[in-house]
């Protein structure tokens, strides 16, 4: 067991796959001398070499390009944007080209890709390079979508990731990046498509996705402490494809929901998930289920501010205590 950065955790899960496989390579701006831009893939270079690992021009379209053409011929490209902001300039790729590949192919055409991107906000990067973009990705079917929260599941997730069929959007959150958690020895692969309880609780359910994790799981501590209201937390992890097993299973047994959500409101992914509450589980709720999420505006350039835009713990927390009492 050790103690690693989910930085670090990047870097390992991509050399466990490529240990494994010489078919998988990797490539992006500034991915390889440079070690990443946030220093999230130190070792590769060196570990596998320039042909396996490339840097690329600063062309985004470039990266996707080459990246689908790798993998339509056997290989299981890695392919990093490096903020998920600029996803934009290349979504030619992931709205038309990536997900419809194998279904217009009958089959014949397969793409298995990951395609990694530094997301989210906290780090001062301003309204361009700060976006939450997980709801962008979701709506087109055939690409999966998938958020680690902690060092070991970004590990297992992104060894699922590479080894699945599809394409995916891997998204890593740039203010998660520092953050340590303990990773056992040994090679670590999980599931798409599961979902995790973090906190067992009995009063509601707080759903949340990335960075919203760890405050989510701090806003379940206060409320119990101070104010005696029991939290589950339900790391979701993967939006496509949805447990929604688990998550149903946890309202079931609290009957009441809290989507905490980093995106903003208009079309973020919690209003998927509380449509497929309202469908599934409508009886077993006791009130309303809620959404906590950053407002419909560009991120703030001022600290003050982008820190009063995203969901925080003290937000978090008046938000449920205050639905909890009515």
């Amino acid at each position: 067991m050790a103690e690693l950065t989910y930085r670090d955790a990047v870097a390992r899960g991509i050399a466990q796959e490529m240990a494994r496989d010489e078919d998988v390579v990797f490539l992006g701006e500034d991915v390889a001398k440079a070690g990443g831009v946030f220093k999230a893939t130190v070792g590769l270079l060196e570990q596998f070499g320039p042909l396996r690992v490339r840097d690329t021009p600063i062309s985004e379209q470039a990266i996707l390009g080459a990246a689908m053409g790798a993998a339509m011929t056997g290989l299981k490209p890695i392919a990093e944007i490096m903020f998920a902001d600029f996803l934009a300039v290349c979504y030619d790729y992931i709205a038309n080209e990536y997900p419809k590949s194998r279904y217009m192919s009958n089959g014949q055409v397969k793409c298995p890709l990951v395609v990694r991107v530094g997301s989210g906000g906290g780090a001062r990067f301003g309204a361009q390079h700060s976006q939450s973009v997980e709801n962008w990705c979701m709506q087109y079917p055939g690409i999966k979508v998938v958020a680690p929260s902690s060092p070991v599941d970004v590990i297992g997730l992104l060894a699922a990731s590479v080894r699945d069929p599809d394409p995916v959007i891997f998204v890593e959150h740039k203010s998660l990046y520092p953050v340590k958690g303990e990773v056992p020895d040994g090679e670590i692969v999980d599931t798409l498509g599961t979902a995790k309880i973090l906190r067992s609780g009995s009063d509601c359910t707080l759903i949340a996705l990335g960075l919203m994790v760890p405050r989510a799981l701090a806003a379940a501590d206060k409320l119990q402490s101070e104010h005696g209201i029991s939290c589950e937390v339900v790391d979701v992890r993967s939006l496509v494809p949805l447990d929604a097993q688990t998550i149903l299973g946890s309202v079931a047994r609290t009957h009441r929901a809290f989507t905490v959500e980093e995106n903003p409101r208009v079309l973020g992914w919690g209003a998927e998930i509380v449509s497929v509450i309202a469908d599934e589980s409508f009886y077993d709720l006791d009130g309303p289920v809620v959404r906590i999420t950053t407002p419909h505006i560009p991120l703030p350039a001022s600290d003050v501010l982008e820190d009063l835009a995203l969901p925080n713990v003290a937000r978090i927390t008046e938000t449920v205590r205050r639905a909890m009492s009515n």
